[in-house]
């Protein structure tokens, strides 16, 4: 039998009691209860609790189109902001090589997530002696950053390839029925995949969204969604709360808040986890912050961040607690050698894997910041598989959702987004904003 992922609460000793935490947890079991019988905030979005069965009857059709589009092209741009995109990036980064020109399958570059003027005019000249296609994701079509980067690439590979055969090149991963992307493919005969209208941006990773560049990279989809499936099967209905993994984080973050501690970072002891704690701060941000509530989502990469912001989590203000994600074993081998010289008085290493220096200085680092008043929640990974990230996916929204019932707000919407689109389309003249550019202007004047 594997294992699973679990959660150690160890070094929140001192910070928080375990009585506390369970106590939490155990009434937190009504959380549950809001989430699978859909009467707690936001429950129009929760189509994500039932993904791990849902999504497979779609297995063979995105795998089909992963197998088309690697069969045309040899490099997929993937258009998309926020979950669109940062799900898929956590889990390529994840199971893929750590020296990106090692990776020998299908190559995926993303756009859309950034309205950079000359990050977009690389990506055109790189393209030039590419063999392209599109994969562009947006519910509505009309979300300003990936509707420019798809105007842009759908211009440039039209004129490259010729509209025709552009056309079996793009895929769209779009709204059911309605919206600017969806007339799009329509019109043009793009194939499409749909985004459920029940599965927010931030929780869609297991859909088409996440899933179809997942494949295209030739990784296993269905051993994604058993790991997911599997962890669904620990969380969703368990109510033996001291045995349920999410639970025990959501409630012990939210004790920690409560003990002052506002800030959470995220830490990984390999860069391999670098986007999936891009994908956590937008999932615990956007779902938690809002009405003046919240724990601040941070993240470091360790041992490297351990030169620059471990002085601040060590001495700064005593405000941080951390989440080591701790992976226990890595999937190659390197052997520190012997040298007769010692000139850099590493011998007392030799023969050591390097594995095991990395995990004496997680554990080295858990007690220097415990000394220094910084709780640590630890989640233990047994290896970064496609079955495991699939587990941490769903452990991270499931508990996610817990979290924020626990503070009382609606853990699916993000009313915050929109603020700084309004001002932009003001500042850009967009019909329907004279009022409000008149206004701005005469603020900034």
């Amino acid at each position: 039998m594997k294992e699973n992922i679990c959660i150690n609460l160890k070094n929140t000793e001192g910070f928080i009691s375990t009585e506390e935490v369970i106590a939490l947890a155990k009434q937190s079991t009504r959380h549950l209860d809001a989430l699978n019988a859909g009467t707690g905030q936001g429950n129009d979005f929760l189509g994500w609790l039932t993904l791990p069965e849902d999504i497979q009857a779609q297995f063979n059709d995105i795998e089909k189109c992963a197998e088309q589009l690697r069969s045309l092209t040899d490099t997929t741009v993937v258009i998309g902001i926020g979950g669109s995109y940062l799900g898929a990036k956590a889990v390529l980064e994840a199971l893929g090589n750590s020296i990106p020109a090692n990776n020998k399958n299908h190559n995926i570059i993303f756009a859309g997530h950034t309205i950079c003027e000359d990050y977009l005019a690389d990506l055109l000249e790189f393209l030039e002696n590419k063999n392209y296609s599109i994969v562009n994701i947006s519910k509505s079509g009309t979300t300003t950053e990936p509707a420019i980067a798809f105007r842009v690439l759908r211009n440039h590979l039209e004129s490259k390839v010729g509209k025709e055969a552009a056309a079996k090149r793009i895929v769209a991963i779009t709204d059911a029925k309605k919206g600017a992307l969806r007339s799009l493919a329509t019109a043009n005969g793009y194939k499409t995949f749909v985004i459920p209208d029940n599965v927010g941006g931030r929780f869609s990773v297991l859909t088409p969204v996440g899933l179809l560049p997942i494949a295209l990279c030739g990784f296993d989809i269905r051993e994604i969604v058993k790991g997911a499936q599997v962890m669904e099967s620990i969380t969703r209905k368990n109510k033996e709360a001291e045995k349920n993994p999410a639970l025990i984080y959501a409630a012990a973050r939210n004790l920690l808040l409560r003990s002052g501690k506002t800030t959470e970072i995220f830490v990984g002891f390999t860069p391999k986890l670098h986007f999936m704690a891009e994908w956590w701060k937008q999932l615990y941000g956007e779902s938690e912050g809002k009405e003046g509530k919240g724990i601040f989502p941070a993240a470091v990469d360790f041992t490297t961040d351990l030169h620059s912001m471990g002085q601040y989590i060590q001495e700064g203000q005593r405000i941080i607690f951390e989440t080591f994600v701790s992976v226990k074993n890595p999937s190659k081998k390197i052997t520190i050698p012997m040298e007769k010289e010692d000139a850099d008085q590493l011998n007392y290493l030799a023969g050591k894997r390097l594995t095991e220096v990395n995990h004496n200085a997680e554990t080295g680092t858990i007690l220097a910041h415990n000394d220094g008043g910084v709780p640590v929640i630890k989640i233990e990974v047994p290896e970064l598989s496609g079955y495991y990230i699939g587990q941490l996916i769903y452990f991270y929204e499931i508990a996610c959702a817990v979290s924020g019932y626990i503070l009382d707000v609606n853990p699916f919407d993000q009313p915050g987004v929109e603020a700084y689109k309004k001002n932009m389309f003001a500042l850009l003249n967009k019909p329907g904003f004279e009022e409000a550019s008149k206004k701005i202007r005469e603020r900034l004047s």
